[in-house]
């Protein structure tokens, strides 16, 4: 994690791609994720620009651990807790129950 003025920033890590926050909520400005994301990463940032549908077909087209916790939080959103709960498991992650919305 990167210091700011003696505190450290949130960052996001996916692979060997490491994200501060900050730049990635900045990155959302734009048409398209940055090229050098990974899919995990690249499928978020298409949530965050409310593109449900392309940020669910990069995470289910990627067999990695980090795009089934991705494609976990998906489901989720879309309401389908069910099927969101197969995706926790096989990312091998404990079901998320609190609220969808990042507190910062």
């Amino acid at each position: 994690m990167e210091a700011d003025q003696g505190r450290h920033q949130e960052a996001v890590h996916s692979g060997e791609v490491v994200v501060s926050m900050a730049d990635f909520k900045a990155s959302l400005s734009g048409a398209a994720p940055a090229p050098d994301l990974d899919a995990p990463l690249a499928a978020l940032w298409w949530a965050a620009k409310g593109n449900w549908d392309e940020a669910h077909k990069i995470a289910q087209d990627e067999p990695t651990a980090d795009a089934a916790w991705v494609h976990a939080y998906l489901h989720r959103v879309e309401g389908d807790l069910g099927n969101a709960g197969y995706w926790y498991r096989r990312a091998n992650k404990p079901v998320a129950a609190g609220s969808l919305v990042a507190r910062n």
